[in-house]
């Protein structure tokens, strides 16, 4: 069977069909299943995030509600009690901040707003539908030329500074810096 030379050539050629055919049906079998896998993830992930905004619609309803009729005060009791209740949830933080700076308490509302991004980054993408990109943006303009003045002025004072750090924070956030 072997003898000849004919028969070595066509034996060899025969192995080398088999082997080909074996790597071309398990990359064929890897991708496609890969594909179909990585859009299942795709899909599941798209889901959860859709979810994931309307609850927050549902949750923060009432508290936006309060905030539009002006009850600020009534709006951060309600957070308050949310925040407790949902404490890995970053919404309720950057509402907080949102209320906070528009009742002038700029320190605090800074740091609500670095609790909301260190809890979801999401607050920073143009293309979320829960974009705050253009009030955080404002947050750390207004603070960097009030808090950035008073720090200047008063280079002892530590929670200047940490406020001031938390502003940088932001400010690093926004350019597309991480954690």
């Amino acid at each position: 069977m072997f003898t000849d030379t004919f028969d070595k050539i066509t034996w060899l050629l025969l192995a080398v069909v088999i082997a080909a055919l074996a790597a071309l049906l398990a990359v064929n079998h890897g991708t496609g299943g890969g594909r179909s896998a990585g859009l299942g993830k795709a899909v599941e992930r798209e889901m959860a995030y859709r979810a994931r905004v309307e609850l927050i619609g549902k949750l923060y309803g009432p508290v936006e509600e309060l905030r539009r009729a002006g009850r600020n005060q009534e709006a951060l009791l309600k957070l308050d009690e949310l925040i407790r209740k949902y404490p890995g949830e970053a919404h309720g933080h950057i509402l907080q901040g949102e209320i906070l700076r528009d009742m002038g308490a700029l320190d605090e509302a800074v740091a609500s707003f670095v609790e909301g991004v260190k809890l979801n980054g999401d607050y920073l993408d143009e293309g979320s539908p829960l974009s705050r990109r253009a009030a955080i943006q404002a947050i750390v303009d207004e603070g960097l030329r009030n808090i950035g003045s008073r720090a200047a002025a008063n280079p002892g004072n530590r929670s200047l500074a940490a406020s001031l750090g938390k502003i940088n924070y932001l400010r690093s956030r926004l350019a597309g810096g991480c954690e």
